[in-house]
């Protein structure tokens, strides 16, 4: 009886070994894959002309990675990011462009998409040229199996497009409401110095500090003390980001973060676009 029995257990343990070899056989492996291959359909400088907006500035061509496993040429989707970084970045800038295409092996950019794209992305400054790096990643799901491409190098210089906001013509930008330390400003009220924001440049202008009562609302006026005109939230009343977000001329109030505190406020109406950054 005893021999029957160490007979079985020795069949199980037997079973077991040979459906565990078995499992590791049928385990599929990435073997291999080749980096893609990039190239542009224009070397050196990508035009760029608010003339030709509507021409196309770049077309980029890429070969498939052609990833290979254990049983073959792999059958999953291929994904795609292109990058385009300023020269000298290595594509570590926070502010570099990163465009997805999904399973294709080209992506064509108007002049105008990239001109966008430039300035608003990667924050370059218009009418001077700039350094680029352009590159490649292919991916498989989940992220996985990440390979980079060759590296083009261009230059290219934005130009300056009309501001998605029309700066006021005062050259003057207030802010007001509950949320402040001077509340709603009154109709023919003098201006207030203590809220009157900087003049960077004839779209930018940065309030460098004020204190913000938490959960309040605010708008932005050109010219304190007069209501005909103000810049607020493009949804409904205090919809927006706390931290900022869009803005537009007679928009919404716009609401403060939920914690007071003191902060600094840029108004962008090159970008029509606001920042709240606490201090």
């Amino acid at each position: 009886m005893k021999n029957l029995i160490k007979l079985f257990f020795a069949t199980l343990f037997l079973a077991g070994f040979l459906s565990s070899c078995e499992k590791d056989e049928n385990k599929i492996y990435l073997e291999s894959g080749t980096p893609p291959v990039l190239t542009a359909s224009v070397t050196n400088t990508i035009p760029l002309s608010f003339l030709t907006k509507d021409n196309e500035a770049i077309k980029l061509f890429w070969t498939n990675p052609d990833y290979r496993f254990t049983t073959g040429i792999s059958s999953q989707d291929v994904f795609y990011v292109i990058e385009v970084d300023t020269s000298g970045a290595n594509f570590t800038n926070p502010n570099k462009l990163s465009v997805s295409v999904s399973q294709e092996l080209s992506r064509s950019f108007t002049q105008n998409d990239f001109n966008d794209f430039l300035l608003n992305t990667m924050l370059l400054t218009p009418g001077q040229p700039h350094n680029l790096q352009i590159r490649v990643n292919s991916t498989l799901v989940n992220n996985s199996a990440v390979l980079h491409s060759n590296v083009l190098n261009f230059v290219v210089t934005p130009y300056a497009i009309p501001p998605k906001v029309t700066p006021p013509a005062s050259g003057k930008l207030f802010i007001t409401g509950g949320a402040t330390p001077g509340s709603w400003m009154g109709g023919g009220d003098p201006e207030l110095p203590s809220q009157k924001f900087n003049q960077i440049s004839p779209t930018l202008y940065e309030l460098p500090s004020i204190a913000l009562s938490g959960g309040g609302s605010y708008l932005f006026v050109p010219v304190y003390g007069d209501w005909s005109n103000k810049y607020g939230a493009i949804g409904a009343n205090n919809t927006n980001n706390v931290n900022g977000d869009d803005f537009k001329a007679n928009g919404g109030d716009l609401l403060a973060p939920a914690i007071g505190g003191n902060f600094k406020i840029v108004v962008d109406f090159q970008r029509g676009k606001f920042t709240v950054t606490r201090l």
